[in-house]
Parts: C-alpha cells; structure tokens; sequence
C-alpha cells in the first residue's frame, strides 16, 4: 500500500478554517486567517513600541551600575521573570479556555528579552565614566 503525500504549503489566509475546536463553548475571533494575521500585526506594533520604549529605560539605567555583574544583576532578573509569570497568570484569558502554557510562554520570551537588552546595556555601560561629581553614600563612608 503506498501513501500518497501532499506538497505542504501555508494555509490559505483568505480561506475558511479547516479544523475546529471540540469545545463547544469556543468562539472564533476572525472570520478568516488574513483577520488573525492582521489582528497579530497590530499587536505587534504595539508590543514592539514598547520594548522600544523599554530599551531607552535599559540604556538610562547603566548611569546607576558600577560595574559588568551590576548590569548583569542576577537577582533583578529572578524578580523579573518571577513578576511576568505572575502578570501573565493575572492576564490569562478567560474566554475561549484559555492559554493554556501562558506563563511559560511569557518567561521564555523574557528570558530572551532580558538577555538580549543586558547584551546592549553592557556596551553602553563600556560607553560610560565614572562621574566624578557622585555624593557618597553613607554605605561607602
């Protein structure tokens, strides 16, 4: 018996769904994958402002650290990815079942996030001196 096989290709973003969901309480979002796509798009725009937004608040804090482990701040990035998993739990859509994996998701997206923003910051925390004007701090006396 030979089994035949289909060239693969994308779907078809005009067309209707092919696949349904077996939870009789889903419902659709966009009529077709063309609306999803365009819906994602606008998303995007906006997450992709943000971390543009995000970067500028990177690059200003490297004035606060002293040095290479300060930038990197291990302890920082715990509470970061601990607070998204939790916003992303907070955020868990109630419809539709949900998403399930969310916080997973989150996590991973800003662990790559986070690696990629402290990669830029220790280039500019090498583009900054020492301010010489600094007050000390009752720590250093």
């Amino acid at each position: 018996m030979t089994t035949q096989h289909r060239p693969q290709r994308e779907p078809d973003a005009q067309g209707g769904p092919v696949r349904r969901f077996t939870d009789p309480s889903y419902r659709p979002l966009a009529e077709n994958l063309a609306g999803i796509r365009a819906e994602i798009d606008r998303i995007d725009e906006a997450i992709v402002r943000l971390m543009a937004e995000r970067a500028m608040y990177v690059k200003d804090a490297a004035r606060f650290k002293r040095d290479a482990f300060q930038v990197s701040a291990p302890a920082r990035q715990a509470q970061v990815f601990a607070h998204v998993r939790d916003l992303a739990q907070r955020h868990q859509p109630a419809f539709n079942g949900g998403f399930e994996g969310l916080p997973d998701v989150v996590e991973a997206a800003y662990r790559a996030l986070v690696a990629g923003y402290i990669a830029c910051e220790q280039q500019y925390f090498g583009q900054t001196e020492t301010d010489d004007n600094e007050a000390p701090k009752e720590s250093d006396r």
